[in-house]
């Protein structure tokens, strides 16, 4: 049945209709004088602007009452009568008064894609409150390929879409079984990020809309509090090179336990004020009202295409923001309290008749019958007549752009003198750049191009600033992104995913960027599993003055701990490099720009180190993940794996002193350790090696010492698959002993240096440790002696 006092609507609408609004949705002086000017701006026909406004106000109350019943109901009743206490969840779930708050929102977006026939691209930072989208989803019949037939605004639609959510139903793989979680995921129909790990949306939108589209970003009033770093847009965003972007924060001013930093201090006028210092132009609207939101998205994008269009605009430009005031959880019982957060009742209707009662007298004022629902859903659906995408098709939602034109490799002859990998890699680059003009560029720097060898990419792409310093590498359209905030520059690259892009960061301080790393590892892996391979083209992140050469600086620059967290990704998605030369450098990065939806993270040596591998036998490296350096397997009676530039060195001087001891060493380059890891599934089996070829590449049974960039414990767990226990397999590395040293200094503090190596090999032979080592370096080993006595000379 209609809420009492309701009319039903016949699909046409005039001011006077619109103004009555709907259950609790109201329209406040300001939104209909908003309106009002768009009525009168020439732009839309007057009747067909208010008809879609109304049926905005339908399908945004149809969508929270579908909200409020996907977290307490197991079924829905479209005759508009009370849930019975059989018909509610024993155990309700879901983050309610977000997603609440998110459905007029996004309903304005939709009204504003269909009053301008333009579909613009979405991004919401809250993933939590994913409810609001698949509601709103499942009612205009846009759901994602999974979703088909199984969720739509019929009965047994919506039944199915309520008792999926958060049933924690699992199948025999292992897998979800219903295509429906608890945050934005590949089966949300249009959604292009998790969501899950708040402030990363905000760093990212600015750099996403590639020239001529459009982007709403939704973003959380928490997540301001989380990620500052989206203070900067204003420094970034360019109307040459980028699409008109809309921030929208949903300011409902509560988070989980208490109210949030901006409610604390002042909220809408503060937070207005915030905006305006860095460089924003915000607009604050009733966050309560769909139409709101279409005037304020609209208003927007008129002031930032009017700013773009003036031939004398100076950077930084004046971003429109949408600050969207609301109550948490509005239109439901309990709003704007904590509980709203998550299960705004207090009680569960299916023990309380009380709460029973608050539900239903709730779920009657947002009540909307099929019919007229059916006519408001209309106003959203003329797609193919507008000749537009549907929203689920939105230009981030299919990103796919052509692959790289790829440079060849300058190759160094192996043998060369030594020279710098870094340098290598940034030569390379520009050519890359430079062969792909079509392919917009984004580097994210938090600190020093330069000082990491990358200054060929810095005079070609330029740090992006609003006033250019003259003779400094620096331009208003620079292509470098740099800011000393790892978040925030690796959100640059990360968005651009329509271009091409690097990360670069010394090694120690990469470890900021691995939660901003994972979000989009784990989205692309998941699109993988459902069938919806990523299109973007692989972003490498370089990490250099890595923990062995930034030995001149204290400890809290020495640690690998980035490249050990991402081998507990899937190897097929998240994947860890460590090449050794200048070569293996260029042909492991180029191989990553041949990919798509993959995060790589090479680690690579900026000091100058020996070439040891030639261009043919480098791209060979890079395929096959490892090779041999020194010896033959036939008949090698040891091997030694090495994992990083550094560590290959000193495995070669180990098994100098080793064949000067009478022993047969085999040296292996192992440049991607998680192509021999044992697979977790089919995707990922297919990505890592067969048994043959690890077979060939590190024989059974042979007594074998691991050599690693890493800690080596994570690394030999990684490695069962070669690893033939202790009496037979062991493992040397960092060991977390650093300071003020240099890369000898750090070598020995690790015991990792080459008689380290040739000091763990005796464990696996029945020789005694002198019988290899002499009394001298002996003393070093155990302490008693001078580190300078293993000299790094191996006769």
């Amino acid at each position: 049945m209609p809420p009492l006092g309701w009319a039903a609507w016949n699909g046409t609408e005039t001011d006077e209709g619109w103004r009555s609004g709907y259950g609790p949705i109201a329209h406040s002086d300001e939104t209909i004088d908003g309106v009002g000017r768009l009525a009168g701006s020439g732009r839309f026909e007057p009747g067909r602007l208010y008809s879609i406004l109304a049926a905005a106000d339908r399908l945004t109350a149809a969508a929270m009452w579908t909200v409020i019943h996907m977290t307490y109901a197991k079924r829905v009743d479209l005759s508009g009568e009370p849930l019975a206490r059989d018909a509610f969840k024993t155990a309700p779930e879901g983050h309610t008064g977000g997603s609440l708050n998110m459905v007029p929102a996004f309903v304005g977006y939709l009204a504003a894609n269909a009053l301008t026939a333009t579909t613009r691209a979405w991004l919401m930072g809250q993933g939590h409150c994913v409810a609001a989208i698949e509601a709103v989803n499942a009612l205009t019949g846009d759901v994602s390929p999974a979703q088909k037939g199984r969720y739509d605004r019929s009965e047994a639609g919506l039944s199915s879409l309520v008792a999926d959510f958060y049933s924690y139903r699992i199948g025999a793989d292992g897998a979800p079984a219903v295509p429906l979680g608890s945050h934005a995921g590949p089966n949300t129909a249009g959604a292009v990020s998790e969501g899950g790990y708040l402030g990363f949306a905000e760093v990212q939108y600015a750099h996403m809309p590639l020239p001529g589209e459009r982007l709403v970003a939704f973003l959380s009033d928490g997540a301001f509090e989380e990620q500052r770093g989206s203070d900067w847009t204003p420094r970034w965003w360019r109307a040459e090179d980028s699409g008109l972007i809309v921030p929208v924060m949903i300011l409902n001013g509560r988070r989980i336990e208490e109210r949030v930093q901006i409610a604390q201090q002042g909220g809408a006028e503060w937070f207005s004020e915030h905006l305006r210092l860095n460089g924003f132009a915000p607009q604050v609207i009733d966050g309560r009202d769909p139409a709101a939101f279409v005037c304020g998205i609209l208003q927007a994008e008129v002031d930032l295409e009017r700013f773009a269009a003036d031939p004398r605009h100076v950077y930084p430009a004046p971003i429109p923001y949408v600050i969207a005031e609301t109550v948490k959880g509005f239109g439901f019982p309990g709003a704007g309290t904590n509980a709203a957060h998550n299960l705004p009742l207090g009680t569960n209707p299916a023990e309380d008749e009380a709460a029973r009662n608050r539900f239903n007298t709730a779920a009657r004022a947002l009540f909307v019958g099929p019919a007229e629902l059916d006519r408001a859903v209309a106003a959203f659906t003329e797609h193919e007549t507008q000749g537009r995408a549907l929203e689920s098709r939105h230009p981030l939602a299919v990103r796919k752009p052509p692959l790289p034109v790829l440079p060849d490799g300058d190759w160094t002859r192996a043998g060369a003198p030594a020279s710098c990998a870094m340098h290598a890699l940034d030569d390379w680059f520009v050519r890359l750049v430079d062969a792909n003009p079509g392919l917009r560029p984004r580097v994210g720097n938090p600190d020093e191009m330069r000082s990491n060898h990358m200054g060929a990419a810095l005079e070609r792409l330029r740090h992006r600033v609003a006033v250019p310093e003259p003779g400094v590498a620096e331009a208003i359209d620079g292509a470098v992104v740099t800011a000393l905030n790892e978040e925030a520059v690796a959100g640059a690259a990360l968005a651009n995913k329509g271009g091409l892009n690097l990360i670069i960061s010394y090694e120690a301080f990469a470890v900021k960027m691995l939660g901003a790393l994972r979000q989009e590892i784990v989205f692309a892996r998941r699109q993988r599993e459902v069938g919806q391979d990523p299109g973007w083209i692989s972003v490498p992140l370089v990490v250099t003055s890595h923990s062995w050469e930034n030995s001149k600086n204290e400890q809290s620059h020495q640690d690998p701990t980035i490249g050990e967290a991402l081998f507990g990704e899937m190897s097929d998605t998240a994947r860890v490099m460590f090449p050794v030369d200048a070569n293996s450098a260029v042909a492991a990065l180029r191989t990553i720009y041949a990919g798509r939806g993959e995060i790589a993270c090479l680690i690579v040596s900026k000091r100058d180190m020996p070439h040891r591998f030639a261009g043919e036998t480098a791209q060979r490296l890079v395929t096959d993940g490892a090779a041999h350096v020194e010896g033959e397997v036939a008949g090698a009676d040891i091997q030694l794996v090495a994992i990083g530039a550094y560590q290959l060195e000193e495995a070669i001087k180990a098994a100098q002193r080793l064949k000067a001891r009478g022993r047969r060493p085999l040296v292996t380059a192992l440049l991607e350790p998680g192509r021999f890891r044992i697979p977790r599934d089919a995707i990922e089996a297919a990505f890592t090696a067969t048994d043959e070829a690890v077979n060939a590449l590190f024989p059974p049974g042979l007594p074998r010492i691991v050599a690693s960039h890493t800690r080596p414990e994570p690394m030999l767990g990684l490695l069962r698959r070669i690893d033939s226990g202790p009496g037979r397999t062991t493992a040397l590395g960092y060991i977390s002993r650093g300071g003020t040293l240099d890369v000898a200094g750090m070598l020995f503090a690790n015991r990792s240096t080459w008689a380290h190596l040739v000091d763990a090999a005796r464990h696996l032979f029945p020789e005694q440790r002198d019988a290899w080592l002499r009394p001298a370096e002996v003393d070093a080993l155990n302490g008693r002696g001078d580190p300078a006595a293993l000299g790094f000379i191996i006769e």
